[in-house]
């Protein structure tokens, strides 16, 4: 099966623009060293700053992308540079991915002994997959809890023991990571994987074993969790965690009465056996889908308190995202949208109105209900997909103007849809609204040519915008935009600020300063090259010479020669102890 097109326009609606930037420096830089594909998945090694590369998965279908997962710990909006860097190989050379067989053309040359061999061989090169093998065979072997009543009581068919096994196993190896002196705290990701297993179970519907496994996980770790706190662990964010989860399954799960009582009893004695606070979940088994303020909201009546019938708790928004996430699981999307604009959640209404078609819809209720740059932008995103991009332009340019803080991607983005519809002037204000947030040299000559024969005027507008930001992380943006436009005494007045750990930087100042202002060279390398040696740190005596040589050259371009060696031979009756710093004062860039 070939992989579904993929345009570059479509790769950077779905990273934001420094992972797009990044990962077509990767694609640039040969990073992605292997790519294959196995029917509907395609699998990529992409060399990062890890030793290891990093494995981004892709699966699709004869429709388009599926989903986009990496190895990586990103975690922000939209897909990391990996993942953008394979797309483009995707996009670009498509001819370098090699393909191969799937797991089930591999599998239907074994025979039922030869299955047999190649798991035990495995288990044997990767002893911890007996555990996985295990916990799936108990799911698809053991047979659903018999029923004595017309409606199900607990329909689990997982092995609870399986689940405390191994929470207990991560908890001892917490505590042997701890007691080997290691810093980082092994316990989080573990804990959250193990979550994440019943979040799956919830996501199939299957709540009654998402709650199993939920009760296994906390259960077993209020009886151990004295083992690690005892070297610091928290359980802050395990306890967030377990809160959604529960709630999602709670809400997914048919319960009794009685069930309800169980767990919530349960619940109780663990928040004060663990000092936890599981006030969502309650919440969540308190209402189920009967609260009669809910029903009134899925039925379309909404008024000013929404789905609450007394005064609204932290956790409302919480609550109302993990109702939403269940309504568009089981396709409910009219309740979808009651509940999401009843709840005040303006961006995950307009985006559904928009993924149903309902453009026109979303419009509208955009243009009194839309306040911040992320709703414009998320709004945009999803009409870009559903190919109503002049109106997705639209909006975007709408966002530009609202509060938010996404001003840099949402300009970025908005700009190269403008591009795509043939719009250079509404490609030219967006980017130049990202560029008030975060100047960048690339965007700057983009800028220019996007302003065509309007540049100069369009350029004191963005110098005065470059001169007057404060902004933290743009000094090199900055010193390449000057000293493209050879405005070296700004350049100066940013080196001037600079400390030596942006040396790089500095020195690419002083080269192209030398011939205009030599003297400003010549005093700034000299205190900088002055503190290091007079601070007698042997290792940094190769960075005091770079900056004594950056003033040896504008001594020379001024015609100073001989002051030069008269400083030069200062300096070495000062330091003529160091023989380091004296063997490199021979070569002859030094004379």
């Amino acid at each position: 099966m070939s992989i579904p097109q993929i345009t570059e326009f479509t790769i950077r609606r779905h990273a934001n623009a420094k992972s797009f930037q990044r990962g077509e420096a990767y694609y640039e830089a040969g990073a992605v060293n292997a790519i294959t594909q196995r029917g509907h998945r395609l699998q990529a090694e992409v060399a990062g700053t890890e030793a290891r590369p990093y494995h981004v998965n892709l699966s699709f279908d004869s429709s388009g992308l599926i989903s986009a997962n990496c190895t990586c710990a990103y975690n922000f909006e939209g897909w990391c540079k990996h993942i953008v860097a394979t797309m483009l190989v995707c996009a670009r050379n498509s001819e370098y991915i090699e393909q191969r067989p799937t797991l089930e053309q591999l599998l239907n040359r074994l025979d039922h002994i030869q299955t047999q061999r190649l798991l035990q061989e495995l288990v044997n090169e990767y002893p911890p997959l007996i555990e996985a093998i295990d916990r799936h065979i108990g799911w698809m072997t053991n047979s659903i809890v018999e029923q004595t009543t017309k409606k199900p009581v607990r329909r689990v068919t997982i092995d609870q023991a399986l689940f405390r096994r191994q929470v207990r196993q991560i908890l001892r190896d917490t505590v042997r990571y701890f007691e080997e002196g290691c810093e980082e705290d092994p316990i989080g990701d573990e804990l959250l994987s193990v979550v994440q297993t019943a979040v799956d179970f919830s996501e199939r519907g299957e709540g009654e074993n998402a709650i199993a496994i939920l009760e296994a996980i906390t259960s077993t770790c209020v009886e151990n969790w004295d083992d690690v706190a005892e070297y610091g662990a928290e359980n802050d964010e395990l306890i967030e965690e377990l809160n959604n989860a529960w709630c999602e399954a709670i809400l997914t799960a048919e319960l009794t009465p009685e069930e309800k009582v169980d767990i919530q009893i349960n619940l109780e004695a663990w928040q004060d056996e663990w000092n936890a606070d599981f006030g969502l979940v309650m919440e969540a088994l308190r209402q189920g889908w009967d609260y009669p303020p809910l029903v009134q909201v899925l039925q379309g009546n909404i008024n000013e308190r929404g789905a609450w019938e007394e005064d609204v708790p932290d956790y409302a928004d919480d609550l109302a995202l993990i109702r939403l996430k269940i309504l568009e699981r089981q396709e409910r999307y009219q309740e979808y949208l009651y509940l999401a604009e009843a709840e005040g959640q303006t961006q995950h209404y307009l985006t559904m109105l928009g993924r149903l078609g309902r453009v026109e819809e979303a419009i509208d209720a955009a243009q009194t209900q839309m306040n911040s740059m992320e709703e414009a932008f998320a709004l945009a995103k999803t009409l870009s997909e559903q190919e109503a991009l002049q109106q997705a332009l639209d909006i975007a340019q709408s966002g530009l103007n609202l509060p938010g803080n996404c001003q840099y991607e949402l300009g970025i983005w908005t700009s190269d849809l403008a591009v795509e519809l043939g719009n250079n002037e509404a490609a030219l204000l967006a980017i130049k609204a990202a560029f008030q947030i975060k100047p960048s040299f690339v965007d700057y000559e983009r800028m220019a040519e996007l302003a065509g024969e309007n540049w100069e005027s369009v350029k004191t507008d963005l110098l005065r915008i470059v001169r007057t930001d404060n902004a933290w992380g743009t000094a090199s943006a900055k010193v390449d935009i000057f000293l493209h436009e050879g405005l070296i005494d700004d350049a100066i007045a940013i080196a001037s600020e600079l400390s030596s750990y942006d040396s790089e930087l500095i020195h690419r100042v002083m080269d192209a300063a030398i011939p205009y202002n030599p003297s400003w060279v010549i005093a700034n390398a000299r205190r900088r090259a002055e503190k290091i040696m007079d601070a007698g740190k042997a290792e940094y005596y190769y960075d005091a010479v770079k900056w004594l040589k950056k003033v040896r050259a504008a001594y020379l371009e001024s015609g100073k020669k001989a002051d030069w060696l008269n400083y030069r031979e200062n300096l070495m009756q000062t330091h003529a102890r160091k023989r380091k710093l004296m063997g490199m004062f021979q070569h002859k860039d030094m004379e």
